[in-house]
């Protein structure tokens, strides 16, 4: 009677065993026929410096970098933890800074993405607010959008515009479609 037991229980784990690994196989089908491939390279808790002629201009912290097709001229990083880019002035001292809830960096062009609760904030105290701004270090006005963008500025003006294009200090800074609400006495400041 034990052997019996014994052989009944053996068949009965080789079933659920057998049974397991056939769903196992139909998932791995399923990933290979979509043609996804599983290579990340993953790095936690990165800063990326950006400089010119020896001279750090900006930092972009991440607590998780993602590398996609890095061996490629289309390889990318994405930061799907969020990023900060934090831009220095010519005296090492932070001008201003962007952070989002998630960014995407192009390998070849170094143009970062930020995307997500985007919030930029100049060391006059403009904020910035987006789900989408971008950072091309190599335009004449790096940071810019085509989605709305709500600025909200220290005296308690608030302006909104459907573009947005600056500096990357936010100091110089220009709207399209720009609309606002100003206390009565306001003026827009720059």
């Amino acid at each position: 009677m034990k052997g019996i037991c014994v052989i009944g229980l053996l068949s009965i784990s080789a079933c659920f065993f057998l049974s397991s690994c056939e769903n196992d196989l139909k998932d791995v089908e399923k990933i290979a026929a979509k043609g996804q491939s599983a290579q990340v390279d993953k790095s936690l808790g990165v800063e990326i410096i950006y400089s010119d002629s020896a001279v750090v201009k900006a930092k972009v912290l991440t607590p998780l970098l993602n590398g996609y097709n890095t061996k490629t001229a289309n390889g990318y990083f994405e930061m799907p933890k969020g990023a900060t880019v934090i831009f220095l002035d010519e005296n090492q001292k932070e001008s201003s800074r962007i952070v989002s809830d998630y960014a995407i960096m192009h390998q070849q062009s170094h143009v970062v993405e930020m995307r997500k609760n985007v919030v930029g904030t100049s060391i006059k105290g403009d904020i910035f607010k987006s789900d989408e701004l971008i950072w091309d270090p190599k335009q004449k006005k790096p940071v810019y959008s085509t989605k709305l963008v709500t600025i909200t500025q220290p005296n308690g003006n608030i302006v909104f515009g459907n573009g947005f294009s600056s500096d990357e200090n936010f100091k110089h800074w220009e709207l399209s479609q720009a609309t606002g609400n100003f206390p009565s006495g306001g003026n827009l400041i720059q």
